[in-house]
């Protein structure tokens, strides 16, 4: 049966666990959504490390995404995203303070187009359940850029997905060209059959923060989930600069009421890692929960203490 472009403006409405509607009329759509999450946070450090548990401001987002019909079979979309938490007392920032802008096309057959700073679609690779001491997973390099376009098609069992971060030369005030990073393009495609959901991705990039840096990478993914119990399984691989890693990782979760309790492993071959976590979340509101997790690791260079967090996280 297919989608009106409604249902789905409906449907991205809702996906976000907490907006407010600003605007509905006339088929527009705006909404806000905004998210605050604080750690007490101890990293898995080396042995011979001196480093003291942080309170962390590790997420602090507010969102604003609009939806505009053109036509019963294309919609206008637009989204803006600020990170308040990548920013000290002082305002400074080390990343973007404008998290996401970007504006495209939504067709209710041919899927989603977007241009501007946006997330790549290797950001949402990996079957992780830990919230930070999953020290060994995937590492592909940067997985968001100022200048995205990005293609994503779900119809429900099949989906796919593509973007490519241009990140051409620009020209400074006085009119030098200088070099920004390199392109970046990855893929995914991926099927549902029942609670099953498999995938795989790809990514590769090309003098990324340095010139002659070169990433190709993949990650196969396949998670099950019936009843209560998810599990979740990856193998995949990450070729830098011709350093070749491996990485394999299995992770499951069993919810229990309002409580969500979770166990990992990652073993990257690298240094010969392994990593474990366990954490417990405590959903004590729909828009609120709480969480602590534990991470061990070991390899054959380095050897780390146990570490630890609990956090707070607000939806809005």
């Amino acid at each position: 049966m297919k989608k009106t472009l409604i249902a789905l403006s409906v449907l991205a409405a809702g996906s976000a666990n907490a907006s407010v509607n600003l605007l509905d009329q006339d088929g527009v759509l705006v909404d806000l959504s905004g998210t605050a999450e604080v750690q007490l946070y101890q990293g898995i450090q080396s042995k011979d490390a001196d480093v003291d548990p942080t309170v962390r401001l590790d997420d602090g987002d507010i969102t604003l995404n609009t939806t505009v019909p053109v036509n019963n079979n294309l919609n206008v979309v637009a989204g803006l995203s600020f990170d308040l938490a990548a920013t000290d007392k002082s305002g400074a920032t080390g990343d973007f303070f404008v998290d996401e802008l970007y504006a495209g096309f939504q067709g209710a057959d041919f899927g989603t187009l977007t241009f501007g700073r946006q997330y790549l679609i290797s950001d949402d690779a990996g079957i992780g359940k830990d919230y930070e001491l999953g020290l060994g997973q995937l590492g592909l390099g940067p997985t968001q850029g100022s200048e995205v376009i990005k293609y994503v098609y779900d119809n429900g069992q099949f989906y796919f997905g593509t973007s490519y971060d241009i990140n051409a030369s620009e020209e400074n005030a006085a009119g030098t060209a200088y070099a920004k990073n390199g392109g970046i393009w990855d893929a995914r495609l991926g099927a549902r059959f029942g609670g099953l959901d498999v995938r795989g991705y790809y990514y590769t990039s090309e003098d990324v923060g340095a010139v002659g840096n070169e990433v190709d990478a993949y990650n196969i993914e396949a998670e099950y989930v019936f009843g209560a119990v998810a599990l979740a399984a990856s193998f995949g691989n990450v070729d830098e600069n011709n350093a070749d890693s491996d990485v394999i990782e299995a992770a499951g979760s069993y919810t229990m009421g309002k409580n969500t309790f979770a166990l990992g492993y990652v073993y990257a071959d690298a240094d010969e890692t392994n990593n474990v976590y366990a954490n417990v979340t405590h959903q004590l509101h729909s828009n609120v929960k709480l969480y602590g997790e534990l991470g061990w690791a070991d390899g054959d260079i380095n050897e780390y203490d146990l570490g630890y967090v609990a956090g707070i996280e607000v939806l809005f």
